[in-house]
């Protein structure tokens, strides 16, 4: 064999051994590209599914909100279910810190909020995601002529409150002090719902209310603005609670309650942006 013959057959086998070794290198990366296209290599761009129930701790005045919010939520991740639990934000919080299971608490103020924080029942820095600001409920067509808080002290005028210790009431208790009114009223309540119930069961005559709350009520009850009410305007905090049972999903629906299209409904039953 000659010289010549014997340098072309190693010129070609050099050749096909390239080509082999393009051809290896251009599956490998058509291997890789598809893998990342579907994200089964990248499980930091994989978000878990979401399943399985989560119970949400939240204030009473978020009753109509929430709820029509847990039905958006099971509507978006078919097999999941969002059990609620309104109520007096410090009753919810003491419930929380006392261990009973919960994903999600939402309170009507930082301060109730700090009940849970302090205790070290929160997996997180709670997030304001909005506020709500009081306003007085009479009966409809106001017929007691309402028309400040000063008016809340006419003489057989019965109103009600809620509990100084809840958000409600320490919001009413604010404005009366910078109105400068004095009040002693029927009854005190043990949350916003509770109080507004009284007039919408002619019980009251007048409540201190949310405005959210009266906007719920529709023509249940009468809505009457006061200037005082802009001294004590809630902030609403949210936060994933410690000990969730369900980490992901509710991380989803604190996810949902801060899209814009949660604060749209929220929005929508009167609430303030944060």
């Amino acid at each position: 064999m000659t010289r010549s013959v014997r340098r072309t057959r190693r010129m070609l086998q050099l050749a096909g051994a390239g080509a082999a070794a393009l051809m290896a290198l251009s599956a490998c990366s058509s291997s890789s590209d598809s893998k990342d296209a579907s994200g089964s290599s990248d499980t930091s761009s994989a978000s878990p599914k979401v399943s399985g129930d989560i119970t949400v701790f939240a204030a009473a005045s978020l009753k109509e909100s929430f709820t029509a919010l847990g039905k958006e939520f099971e509507q978006e991740h078919p097999g999941t279910k969002v059990n609620f639990n309104f109520g007096g934000s410090d009753t919810l919080a003491a419930s929380i810190t006392g261990g009973a299971p919960a994903d999600v608490f939402a309170a009507a103020s930082p301060k109730t909020m700090k009940i849970v924080t302090d205790k070290g029942d929160a997996a997180g820095t709670p997030a304001t995601f909005v506020r709500n600001q009081l306003e007085i409920a009479t009966l409809p067509g106001n017929p007691d002529k309402v028309s400040s808080l000063k008016d809340l002290t006419k003489s057989g005028l019965k109103v009600v409150l809620c509990d100084k210790t809840v958000p409600c009431g320490a919001a009413a208790q604010k404005t009366l002090d910078a109105g400068k009114v004095e009040l002693t009223p029927a009854s005190y309540e043990q949350d916003v719902k509770s109080a507004l119930t009284k007039v919408e069961l002619k019980e009251a005559d007048a409540a201190v209310v949310y405005k959210t709350d009266v906007k719920a009520a529709g023509g249940k009850v009468e809505g009457v603005e006061f200037p005082e009410s802009a001294e004590a305007i809630n902030d609403y905090p949210i936060v994933l609670l410690k000990d969730a049972p369900n980490a992901e999903a509710a991380k989803a629906f604190i996810a949902l309650v801060q899209s814009a299209e949660g604060q749209k409904v929220l929005s929508g039953a009167g609430f303030l942006k944060p």
